[in-house]
């Protein structure tokens, strides 16, 4: 919503300006200006862009504007269901989670983290890592260097549909510019017209430039910056996550490798110490009482 409100901002602002200055809206409707700048932009996404990153930024582009923030229901989620697999884990071993982290969509004890489950970047990287230490002994210095180069892949190849958004967003301008030549040169065709129709063509030959760099400012660039921001946010669970084991694999209690976790998460939504005991503290008496 806070999107859409910053959008309806600019557009009210640009135009609302244009009308204060007594401009004529019809003037700015020039659909064979916008099929240009836009066609070019799509046109060198597609070119420079594998098949993969193109169908991520479209997820990505959705996820700006209909992905509910990460508020405090997640991040319990997140912490009590890391509390519940090292207990398993301190209890059993690690061979007792086979049958949550070979399908998790079908364990029971992921089915009660929904939220966490419908991530799926978060539920492989759960669920590989905890596969891993599995699989043999692993030292948290050695853990900790793989999760980090794991981390890196992942937050480059998440952060290339922004970026290559960005860079078309660069390019705007100059589309712009080619729109807006393009018309100098139908004017130029009509240079023994009126004055009157001379005009309306370098009019709309200018508005070639203005929507190239409304695109470019007021367009991308903030859809790129929000994306890479949206980014940010799904590594820091992922952060949160990496350091929970590696605290665990360094002999850490389970509440304590649980709290350098959270330690991780982003500060606006970041829970307190004392409200991840409140919430640990209602686990353990369910279990009891079960």
């Amino acid at each position: 919503m806070q999107k859409v409100i910053g959008a309806l901002i600019i557009v009210a602002c640009v135009l609302g300006g244009y009308a204060m200055s007594h401009g004529e809206m019809g003037v700015l409707w020039q659909p064979a200006e916008v099929l240009i700048i836009l066609g070019a932009g799509l046109g060198s996404l597609v070119v420079a862009n594998p098949r993969e990153v193109l169908v991520e930024m479209l997820h990505q582009l959705k996820g700006v504007f209909v992905q509910k923030r990460r508020g405090e229901e997640f991040q319990r989620q997140l912490l009590m269901l890391l509390y519940q697999l090292l207990e398993m884990v301190e209890v059993g071993g690690l061979k007792v989670l086979d049958e949550h982290i070979e399908d998790p969509s079908q364990s029971e004890l992921f089915a009660r983290y929904p939220l966490i489950l419908e991530e799926d970047n978060l539920m492989a990287f759960i669920a590989d890592n905890f596969r891993l230490m599995a699989m043999g002994k692993i030292s948290a210095h050695e853990l900790e260097g793989f999760l980090e180069q794991e981390l890196d892949a992942m937050e480059h190849a998440l952060l290339l549909p922004s970026k290559s958004l960005h860079k078309v967003g660069e390019a705007m301008p100059g589309f712009g510019i080619l729109a807006a030549i393009m018309g100098i040169i139908i004017t130029m065709g009509s240079i023994g017209g009126t004055v009157a129709e001379v005009g309306a063509h370098v009019a709309a030959a200018l508005v070639g430039t203005f929507l190239g760099i409304f695109f470019c400012y007021c367009v991308l660039d903030p859809l790129s910056n929000a994306m890479a921001q949206r980014v940010k946010t799904e590594l820091s669970a992922l952060e949160c996550v990496r350091t929970t084991l590696v605290a665990h694999v360094a002999g850490k209690p389970t509440l304590l490798a649980v709290d350098a976790g959270r330690k991780l998460i982003e500060q606006d939504v970041k829970p307190a110490f004392r409200q991840l005991e409140t919430w640990v503290n209602q686990y353990e008496d369910e279990r009891e009482a079960a």
